[in-house]
């Protein structure tokens, strides 16, 4: 069985990029899949709403992932030994680190921009699902996500600026895709924090159809509850499994799978 491997993309900030990833992450691994996050943004976010630390245990992050690639030699760990579990059964997680901007830099002069999809496919006996989250830039952990994964979702959150970006961004995963990575496709744009009362967000939604942009449904609502998800770094699965939000995510798998 083929791993499904996607990534979550926005160059823009506070677009909710770690709070999807997470959450569909977490409704699959409900499901029964066997689930692996890998958190590439040095913010960290998506680590510690899964994990409910603020660091990563030592030896096991993506810094050290990284760097192993680096410092190649005859005992070099597995990629399986950087994943750390998360207390929601079926999902792991390969957590983020503050120090990963500054590995950047080495990577990209030693060409290792291939190197975390060498590694995601040899990981196939682990999991059925991997899931990406990217730091806010089309930088080399961005653009290794990009050729590491098959399918890419990208958040949207309705305001007119994001929708011109969301047009640089369709134009910078088709790059990847006919330079490096000709499996890559997006797979759907998911709005987020939709207020279905705002005339705003449902205009440039239904203008975003109209002109055969993947655009997904259910539409991700605004709601306080995601705070409360977050500060009890719970995914709302877990949290309130009741609530619309909760189902709007199941939905939204439901869709995608």
């Amino acid at each position: 069985m083929q791993v499904i491997r996607r990534v979550v993309f926005n160059q823009k900030g506070g677009v909710g990029k770690s709070t999807i990833a997470a959450n569909l992450a977490a409704v699959a691994a409900s499901r029964g899949k066997r689930v692996l996050l890998i958190d590439l943004d040095p913010q960290g976010n998506a680590s510690h709403y899964l994990s409910g630390q603020t660091r990563a245990p030592e030896g096991r992050s993506a810094m050290d992932f990284f760097n192993q690639m680096l410092n190649i030699s005859m005992f070099s760990k597995d990629t399986t030994d950087f994943v750390s579990d998360t207390p929601f059964p079926g999902l792991s997680l390969l957590a983020s680190h503050p120090e990963l901007g500054e590995l950047m830099a080495k990577l990209e002069t030693r060409y290792k921009m291939f190197k975390l999809r060498e590694a995601l496919e040899q990981l196939g006996d682990h999991y059925d699902e991997i899931w990406i989250d990217t730091p806010p830039a089309l930088n080399f952990y961005t653009r290794s996500a990009l050729i590491a994964a098959d399918r890419c979702l990208i958040p949207f959150d309705c305001d007119a600026f994001s929708r011109q970006a969301l047009y640089n961004l369709m134009a910078s995963v088709e790059e990847i895709r006919a330079d490096h990575n000709a499996e890559l496709a997006v797979e759907g744009i998911v709005v987020n924090q939709f207020q279905p009362r705002a005339s705003l967000p449902a205009r440039l939604v239904a203008e975003l159809k109209a002109e055969g942009l993947p655009v997904l449904d259910p539409p991700l609502s605004s709601s306080v509850k995601i705070r409360e998800s977050h500060d009890a770094a719970k995914p709302m699965i877990h949290l309130d499994p009741r609530h619309k939000l909760s189902l709007e995510f199941v939905a939204l798998y439901e869709k995608l799978a």
